[in-house]
């Protein structure tokens, strides 16, 4: 198992930046699908095929339209007969902290390094992260695609990482679980690590200057 098949260290980079989806929450489109089943007159199959990495999804993370727009589509889709604020609760309450990554994260801000956020997500998604999960808070920075109107692994997007950071090529090091994503950042020269699982992630970290106090920490308790 490769525990970072895209990371080619230079230096002790000075950022971190972090994917959301299935590296710091994990998340189930089909939570969101059986809550709303019984409010629209899809199967419940073809409700998660409309709402799970469907067109319509890209459309809204790509930033091609409203959150309006995009409810208003659902509900002409899917028959939906609840109102706009139900709705965004049950479409948004799809995530679970993935609680090791988290931990690592926080250890990075307690020391002192800038982390930053680059997902492709959308505005309900991050209603809920912001108002459930406290650790979207301590990110020196979230760059997320709906609001640039940039998806990954678009350039552009880590380019927009690159001016709000002030840095450039090896200084940044990125995780994310899909390997294209991470491809983009090392043809950028970035640092890069596919994530694949939080010990995976966190020794690739270690092996890049970062969470000495946690290793530390860890070989105490052993």
């Amino acid at each position: 198992m490769l525990v970072h098949s895209f990371m080619k260290q230079i230096q002790r980079p000075k950022a971190v930046v972090f994917d959301l989806g299935k590296v710091l929450v994990d998340f189930d489109y089909s939570i969101a699908a059986r809550a709303l089943a019984s409010r629209v007159r899809l199967s419940l199959a073809e409700l998660e095929q409309t709402i799970n990495q469907s067109p319509l999804l890209h459309q809204y993370e790509a930033g091609l339209m409203t959150t309006e727009e995009f409810f208003k589509q659902f509900q002409a889709m899917a028959g939906y007969d609840g109102g706009f604020e139900e709705f965004a609760d049950l479409f948004g309450n799809i995530f679970t902290e993935i609680e090791p990554m988290v931990a690592v994260h926080g250890a990075l801000c307690d020391a002192g390094v800038p982390t930053y956020l680059l997902s492709n997500t959308n505005e309900l998604a991050i209603r809920n992260v912001r108002r459930n999960f406290p650790f979207f808070g301590r990110f020196n920075h979230h760059v997320l695609s709906y609001e640039q109107r940039l998806m990954k692994p678009d350039p552009a997007i880590y380019a927009v990482v690159e001016e709000v950071a002030g840095l450039r090529g090896a200084d940044l090091i990125f995780l994310d679980d899909r390997p294209e994503n991470v491809a983009s950042a090392v043809a950028r020269g970035w640092q890069g690590v596919v994530h694949q699982s939080p010990l995976l992630s966190r020794v690739a970290l270690e092996g890049a200057g970062f969470l000495t106090e946690m290793r530390a920490e860890s070989r105490t308790a052993a």
